[in-house]
């Protein structure tokens, strides 16, 4: 594949609040954990080491990646979309069930998470396939032949996983409608969608349950932890007790350090401290919006808008459960939330879009 025209920089930007989010997480997370890491492994920084670990692996591999031309990973992206349906199908049979739910593969001492692999592998592969059928995105049935590989893993991940899937899917059809933005397909394809995922629902009376415990948490047991949280929003107001100094952390809300984490921010940071967080997860979006844009060729475009897709439609499932604006789904904050896995595979995700962002501006003959 040929280039012509100067090698730019990588985004500088991206990297910075990339290593700030990294950082403050890190900071957060010792926070947020160190009383439950006493109380259950007599370390305070039991957890804060393993994603402190986390965190290190991932940061070589998004520099690694960062330096390859990304058109080079094109022939591993079938691959990687078998593996992810592969290791998707291992969990619901060899998994380890934690809390309830079914989402690890164990390989010795360490614990993966297949659907966090999934989103990249998606992304990847979506933004493969759409860029070689470029030509012909303007048909209807070409739109839904994209969407036909992705339901396996969206169906797959589901089973166990709905937060999880309905990131994929809101991913899947992002990237479709940036390679073909008519609104009307769309439309209708998201009122297929919610018809969907009202029988979804129906079909497991946990999931009904949830959204009667979504709208009277006060009524049901399982409501405690969303009031703890909504409690911990609450008793930080504007400016927060400080870091270290959350009330609810000391095992009012249970597993603090994952998917409630946005709460022991806004206890211990306030509303400021909170804000700042989201203005750099928005700064963030922005930056893949940025890249998507002055991208070399479709492929480029498309894995920038996959990685804002994923970025936006995780922070605001986060956020909004956290402050009981949908049901509890069990998703993580991304770069703050424990999680070894979601850790590396995300900085992972940012080595591709500064790999995109490296090769701004050069053309690629025969590519679109």
């Amino acid at each position: 594949m040929k280039r012509s025209e100067k090698k730019r920089r990588y985004d500088a930007t991206l990297i910075f609040v990339v290593l700030i989010l990294a950082a403050a997480g890190l900071a957060i997370l010792y926070s947020t954990s160190a009383y439950n890491g006493q109380v259950k492994f007599h370390d305070p920084f039991y957890y804060l080491k393993k994603q402190g670990f986390a965190t290190l692996l991932g940061l070589i591999g998004m520099v690694i990646i960062a330096r390859i031309d990304y058109h080079k990973w094109i022939p591993l992206a079938v691959p990687a979309y078998v593996a992810a349906i592969a290791l998707s199908v291992a969990v619901m049979f060899f998994g380890d069930e934690y809390n309830g739910s079914k989402r690890w593969l164990s390989f010795g001492p360490v614990s993966f998470q297949p659907s966090e692999f999934a989103k990249v592998a998606v992304i990847f592969f979506l933004a493969c396939l759409i860029s070689a059928n470029a030509r012909r995105m303007g048909r209807f049935r070409t739109m839904v032949f994209m969407m036909i590989p992705v339901l396996p893993i969206v169906g797959l991940v589901g089973a166990s996983n709905l937060s999880t899937a309905i990131i994929i899917l809101g991913i899947a059809v992002i990237l479709i409608f940036v390679a073909d933005p008519k609104y009307v397909r769309f439309i209708w394809m998201g009122s297929i969608g919610i018809a969907f995922m009202a029988v979804f629902l129906a079909m497991e009376s946990y999931r009904l349950e949830r959204l009667a415990i979504w709208r009277h948490p006060e009524q049901y047991e399982k409501g405690y932890q969303t009031l703890q949280g909504l409690y911990a929003i609450g008793s930080g107001g504007l400016f927060g007790r400080g870091l270290g100094n959350s009330v609810q952390k000391l095992g009012f809300l249970p597993e603090a350090q994952n998917d409630m984490i946005f709460s022991i921010i806004c206890e211990e940071l306030g509303l400021i401290g909170a804000g700042c967080i989201i203005v750099l997860f928005l700064i963030l979006i922005w930056r893949f919006f940025v890249i998507s844009t002055k991208a070399s060729d479709l492929l480029g475009a498309l894995i920038a808008a996959g990685a804002m897709a994923h970025m936006m439609i995780q922070v605001i499932l986060n956020i909004a459960v956290v402050t009981n604006s949908i049901p509890n789904t069990g998703i993580t904050l991304p770069f703050i939330s424990y999680g070894g896995t979601s850790v590396v595979f995300l900085l992972s995700e940012m080595g591709l879009v500064l790999s995109v962002s490296n090769y701004e501006g050069l053309r690629y003959g025969g590519s679109e």
